[in-house]
This record gives C-alpha cells, sequence and structure tokens, in this order.
C-alpha cells in the first residue's frame, strides 16, 4: 500500500501561537512555508515552546513512519517494565550470530559469544541507533509491551510495529510483530508510526517527569542528549544550546524528534521528511539539511519574547 502524502505547500499549513500577534505568526508560517516550496519530497512538522505553550504544526497528526525514532518509545516502556520490577538492568543479554542485523549500530560487529547487561544494550539502542540491541530488548520485552504502554500514556498513534530486519543490503524476514503490526493497514509504515504531535507529547511528558517517574524521564533525557548522531535538529546549533534527541533513516526518509535547550525555551519538535526520490547516506542528504533548517527556525520563532 502506498503511503499517503501530506502537502508541503500552504494547504494545511497550521500555525498556533499562544499570545503572539497574527503578524509575528504569519512570519514564521512564511518562513516555513518557503523553506519547504519546491522541496522533492514531503514534510509533517509540529514544535512546541514547552516554557510558553507556543506551537507550529504542518501535518502534525499524520501518521509517519518512524524508522529508529521508535526507539525512544521502546526505551520509555523499558523503564516502565524495570520500575515494575518486571525485568532489570542488570539482565545478561547475549548477542548471538543469528540476533544480528545489518545498519546502525555496533553490536553486529563485535566478537561471537559478546554478553552486554541489559542497560548497556538498551543505551546502544539510543545513543548509536543499534538495531541489534534494538531486536534484543524486543525479544525480551516485546513490541505489545510497548505498543500497551504507549496506550497506558495515551499515544495510540505511536505504534511499535515489529523488530528491524535491517537495512536494505542484508535483510531479515520480519519477526518479533505486534498485535498492531500485523494489522494489513500498517505493513507500510515498517518498524513503527507515530506522529510529530505524538512524538513532541512524549518529549513533554519526559521534560515534565511523567514518564514512569521523573528519575526514569531523567534517565531517557539523558541518553537522548548522548545521542551520537547530530545531523539534523542538533546539526549546527551553538555550544550553548544542547539538544537531547533520536534520530531516524530510510532510503526515502529522514526523521528527527528532540528537544532544543535555548535562551528563549525549550523547544521540542518533531520533524519527518519522506518521499526523498534519491538514496544518499551522507551527512549532506537533503532530508538531513532541510530538518535542521527547519528547527533552527522553529527555535527563532517559538523563543519567547525579551
Amino acid at each position: 500500500m502506498q503511503q499517503p502524502r501530506f502537502a508541503i505547500v500552504m494547504v494545511g499549513l497550521m500555525l498556533a501561537v499562544a499570545g503572539q500577534p497574527a503578524t509575528a505568526a504569519q512570519t514564521l508560517s512564511d518562513r516555513i512555508a518557503a523553506l519547504t516550496k519546491g522541496f522533492n519530497g514531503t514534510v509533517a512538522i509540529y514544535a512546541r515552546n514547552l516554557d510558553t505553550g507556543q506551537e507550529f504544526a504542518l501535518a502534525a497528526d499524520t501518521k509517519v513512519r518512524t524508522a529508529s525514532t521508535i526507539k525512544l518509545p521502546i526505551l520509555c516502556a523499558l523503564e516502565d517494565l524495570v520500575a515494575k520490577g518486571r525485568i532489570a538492568w542488570t539482565l545478561p543479554v547475549p548477542v548471538r550470530p543469528e540476533d544480528r542485523v545489518s545498519g546502525s549500530g555496533v553490536l553486529a560487529e563485535l566478537s561471537p559469544g559478546a554478553t552486554l547487561p541489559l542497560r548497556d544494550v538498551a543505551t546502544l539502542m539510543i545513543i548509536v541507533s543499534d538495531n541489534t540491541a534494538t531486536n534484543l530488548v524486543i525479544d525480551r520485552i516485546t513490541a505489545d509491551a510497548v505498543n500497551d504502554y504507549l496506550d497506558s500514556i495515551g499515544l495510540t498513534a505511536t505504534r511499535s510495529m515489529r523488530k528491524v530486519r535491517g537495512d536494505g543490503t542484508a535483510l531479515k524476514p520480519a519477526e518479533g510483530g505486534s498485535r498492531a503490526g500485523q494489522q494489513p493497514e500498517n505493513q507500510r509504515f515498517g518498524i513503527g508510526s507515530s506522529t510529530p504531535r505524538e512524538m513532541v507529547k512524549l518529549l513533554e511528558l519526559l521534560e515534565q517527569g511523567k514518564i514512569v517517574s521523573p528519575a526514569a524521564s531523567k534517565d531517557v533525557l539523558d541518553l537522548l542528549k548522548r545521542q551520537q548522531f547530530k545531523t539534523g535538529i542538533g546539526r549546527r546549533v551553538g555550544g550553548d544550546v544542547q539538544v537531547a534527541s533520536k534520530s531516524g533513516a530510510l532510503d526515502a526518509l529522514r526523521s528527527d524528534v528532540g528537544i532544543a535547550y535555548t535562551e528563549g525555551g525549550r523547544i521540542a519538535m518533531a520533524i519527518t521528511v519522506d518521499d526523498m526520490p534519491a538514496i544518499d547516506y551522507s551527512p549532506d542528504n537533503a532530508g538531513e539539511e532541510l530538518i535542521w533548517e527547519i528547527s533552527k527556525i522553529l527555535m527563532e520563532g517559538l523563543a519567547r519574547s525579551r
């Protein structure tokens, strides 16, 4: 099934800015529209200043392919299960040859027989987006458990569909499918689905200390700050701006979900660029560049008045 496209022109472009004059709102709207006009792909955005409530939305409730950004909700569900005593961070996790999948990460490159504590596996899942580590986590908690947790916090469009098959050069059969992932209408999403608005809501709950507990929320945010892929939201931020983020990539897609801690406030944003015709895994990918340019405008346009 072909993924529905969502407009990148002014049709459907919405801006809701609390307490700001219409001219300021129009300026931000115009800047995003000018940036995306003519871009060869589709764009979905939601951003919110967590300190002022100002927000920006473009196709914010459209279901999108998550790629590796689904690893953030997986981590949150894992934190919940650890807090409930159903699994332990110290659980030894062997990395068997049959567990390895291609694509991002380092576990597939280690010597056979490596065993790591679950905590380290989860860390690799986030900071280097390790595909093998992600599958090892799902093997132990299941994708259905991830979705059950997401239901409990009201994020019903965000779904973990299945384990990672690897990159396009060496795909494994689909395994570890959730109930949602087995539904025909969800096949097009790959490993996960979400909406920009729901991803930002998850970030906001983390900042509020409401994902499991304040300590667990801080644990997740600390890992996001240590992610080593900063080619989107964190691409060229200055040293005075810290970014906590999780990115994702597919042949035709780039996405980034994160918080920029700026002088103008904590700007949470989720940006997905999909349907790009050219396959390019270099740092100069057009989608990565566009995400950075959009995030820069959002940091400026949603900043609190001084």
